[in-house]
């Protein structure tokens, strides 16, 4: 990583790769076949069901990455690790904690899932209810982390993070080498910063979504910096970051990134079609990123392109599915 902002290369993921080898669950491609985009046209649709990831969703690798480096380092203190988090990060921080024999202290919004909650806790971890979005949380778990001492992580903003995140292309890669495009849905931009890494360096392009109204990356392209935005989207609790990081906007301003948006009523019936069609339970953060390959923004996939969406996350009540369907 060179000087300024810290960008993720394919090597900084090739050593995560590594560095965390088979502690993760290496991602699964399922070639679903053709599909048609909104326009008719007929493309070679992959998923990786990486919501399969150990505590249900990508973030267990940035997390494993984190800490390993860390106790590799020396830099792993008793007091353990702390983090702010919408619901995922906590949990893979927690789980990782969890194997290394640290404490994990994890801040989350008031808003966040109880079905998040839950689980955290049951990853051994000490919970804190804070605000009602996350950069009010990740203030409270900055003071905590200074007056205790605990090691702070970070839901998307660090190279490690992004880096292990970015594994899960190298395994889509394996399956597929003849990919065109990578489609991944975008909150704070760790995700997208490691997987483009990897695409960009095979020359694969990588379609990065956002939710219209939870846009951060998409603002700060058109502003060319970070900028705050709103964060009100159903998709929020996974996507809701108000500002992406630098990391994420240096890795998308290149000719093989294209950002979209797409509406909340697209997330939702992408959400229930994954549901209709193959029977898959997933967050709508992971139908952000159908909804965007199936042309719901202003991305079309090209007629026989072949496209790998990232279903990243399952934490989800299931309770809004139309069943029967």
């Amino acid at each position: 990583m060179g000087d300024g902002v810290d960008q993720v290369t394919f090597a900084d993921v090739q050593e995560a790769d590594d560095r965390i080898g088979n502690s993760v669950r290496r991602a699964t491609v399922a070639r679903i076949g053709m599909d048609t985009n909104v326009e008719g046209a007929s493309y070679d649709l992959y998923f990786a069901l990486e919501f399969m990831q150990h505590t249900g969703s990508f973030k267990a690798r940035g997390a494993q990455n984190f800490l390993r480096a860390h106790r590799e380092q020396g830099s792993l203190p008793d007091a353990g690790v702390t983090i702010a988090s919408g619901g995922n990060a906590g949990l893979a921080c927690a789980w990782a904690a969890q194997e290394h024999r640290v404490p994990a202290t994890v801040f989350l919004p008031e808003t966040a899932p109880q079905i998040k909650v839950d689980r955290l806790r049951s990853y051994g971890a000490d919970v804190r209810l804070v605000g009602v979005e996350y950069a009010e949380a990740q203030f409270a778990c900055s003071e905590f982390a200074a007056s205790s001492g605990a090691l702070i992580s970070h839901a998307y903003d660090h190279p490690l993070i992004a880096a292990g995140a970015g594994t899960v292309m190298t395994d889509i890669l394996s399956q597929v080498p003849d990919l065109n495009t990578v489609v991944v849905a975008v909150g704070g931009g760790g995700l997208f910063s490691g997987v483009a890494a990897v695409a960009h360096h095979h020359g694969v392009q990588t379609v990065a979504v956002e939710p219209e109204n939870c846009r951060a990356l998409n603002a700060a392209l058109g502003t060319g910096s970070p900028v705050d935005v709103p964060v009100d989207s159903v998709a929020a609790d996974s996507l809701g970051a108000r500002r992406v990081s630098a990391m994420a906007l240096a890795t998308a301003q290149n000719a093989l990134v294209r950002s979209v948006t797409v509406s909340d009523q697209a997330i939702v019936q992408a959400r229930q079609s994954l549901w209709d069609e193959y029977r898959l339970v997933v967050e709508h953060a992971a139908s952000t990123a159908l909804a965007g390959a199936r042309g719901a923004g202003d991305h079309l996939p090209a007629p026989g392109e072949k496209v790998c969406v990232i279903l990243c996350g399952a934490n989800t009540d299931p309770a809004d599915l139309v069943p029967g369907r």
